[in-house]
């Protein structure tokens, strides 16, 4: 079977932003070809915000994504205070910390529980899941992980999607102690639950080894903000000048552009930061998770799943000490005076490095808007890893009809955009 000539076609792959199609060729018994097709909706989001008022244009660009629109809303922020020479107050970043550590409970706890569960499990989605014991008693645990996460965000950003209180130079709302202390309390109580399912990624038997290189920030905390921006090789990119290392590729097949450091593809993401900063993860995660650590650094793609789910107790570790060890309080607002001027805003959204370069006029308006995107980045890997499975599936014999299943397991490891969709969709062989 396998010396025959055939192709895998996935159509029309949903996503948050856009759409996405998949195609291997084989020929003769090996893959020639493997195309990850990304066709984003073109909502010009780099012309939009040109000409509009640069202290206020996170709040456009937080539309990007509905998962993580606060990643692009503080990146955004990180740009334009870099750009103006603005240093945020220590609790600022306290706050943003708390921010991000909401953003990356809730996020990771949907990828994880809700897309990759069920391929440890063997079931097609969590609908299959028994309606009582274990498996219920999982899927409640992943709710109640998934809530507190919305709550630290709701708690210091106004809302979870799309947050209203942060803003250039600090928030507009400083939150209750008194809130605080209850939304510790509730981190508290899933951080248990939240244990089990490390325990599941790391005895999960999904494996496929991929030769890359690592990229993310690196500081003394493993912050999503600030640091290095470091590779697994112990080489520090200058972040002002990232264009000159991160060169980008227009893919004739795809309307995303695909990135490459120093002539090859690079893998950005969970997986990435545990690689080169898991001796900077919070006191209590290294305690507890001594353990499953030691699986890094790894260069088992799958393993990015296992480094969401530890960051899952990191997040909580950290925002329990922030919330129990500090007094907020309300703070001056800044006054802030917009002038011509250019700054560059990295941080670690949950999917990977994001990158923002925003020029200011002398009015105080954008002028010009140049965004990384994690998916981006990973995708020329992405596509070489897929080719590399299927041939890997076709060596051993495997069925050319349980092969697509691989491949979307692999697309979600990754944790691009598209990752929720792909697991429904019908795969057409056409051979020849």
């Amino acid at each position: 079977m396998h010396s025959q000539n055939f192709d895998i076609t996935i159509k029309d792959l949903s996503k948050i932003e856009g759409h996405t199609d998949l195609e291997v060729e084989v020929r003769k018994g090996k893959v020639i070809r493997a195309k990850l097709k990304i066709d984003e909706n073109k909502r010009f989001f780099n012309e939009a915000v040109v000409g509009k008022p640069a202290l206020g244009v996170h709040q456009m660009v937080s539309r990007i994504c509905g998962t993580c629109s606060i990643a692009h809303l503080m990146c955004c922020i990180n740009s334009i205070e870099n750009a103006l020479e603005i240093k945020p107050s220590e609790q600022t970043m306290k706050l943003r910390n708390l921010l991000f550590h909401g953003l990356n409970i809730r996020d990771h706890a949907m990828h994880l529980y809700l897309f990759c569960l069920p391929d440890v499990f063997g079931k097609d989605s969590i609908l299959e899941f028994a309606d009582e014991g274990y498996e219920h008693d999982l899927i409640h645990k992943a709710f109640d992980i998934k809530s507190v996460g919305n709550d630290l965000s709701i708690l210091i950003g106004g809302r979870a999607i799309h947050s209203p209180f942060p803003q250039v130079g600090g928030f507009l709302k400083i939150p209750k102690n008194e809130d605080a202390k209850k939304i510790a309390q509730k981190l508290r109580g899933i951080r248990q639950s939240a244990m089990e399912f490390v325990e599941i990624f790391y005895k999960s038997d999904l494996k496929f080894d991929t030769e890359t290189t690592y990229i993310a920030l690196r500081n003394d905390s493993f912050s999503y903000l600030g640091g290095n921006l470091m590779t697994s090789d112990g080489i520090c990119i200058p972040k002002k000048s990232f264009r000159e290392h991160l060169q980008k590729f227009v893919i004739p097949y795809s309307q995303a552009p695909g990135f490459e450091y120093a002539g090859k593809p690079y893998v950005v993401g969970a997986l990435a930061r545990m690689n080169i900063s898991k001796d900077t993860l919070h006191k209590n995660t290294k305690k507890d998770l001594t353990r499953y650590l030691n699986v890094f650094p790894s260069k088992n793609i799958f393993h990015n799943n296992l480094a969401q789910a530890i960051e899952i107790i990191h997040c909580i570790d950290s925002a329990i000490e922030i919330l129990e060890t500090t007094e907020f309080k309300d703070e001056p607002k800044m006054v802030i005076k917009p002038r011509k001027a250019e700054g560059v805003g990295v941080l670690e959204a949950p999917r990977g490095t994001l990158f923002y370069n925003i020029k200011i006029d002398d009015a105080g308006k954008v002028e010009f808007v140049d965004l990384v995107i994690p998916t981006s980045q990973n995708q020329i890997k992405i596509d070489k890893d897929i080719g590399a499975l299927v041939q890997k599936k076709l060596d051993s014999g495997m069925k050319k009809d349980d092969i697509p299943l691989e491949v979307e397991k692999l697309v979600r490891a990754y944790d691009p955009c598209m990752s929720c969709a792909t697991h429904f969709l019908k795969v057409k062989w056409r051979e020849s």
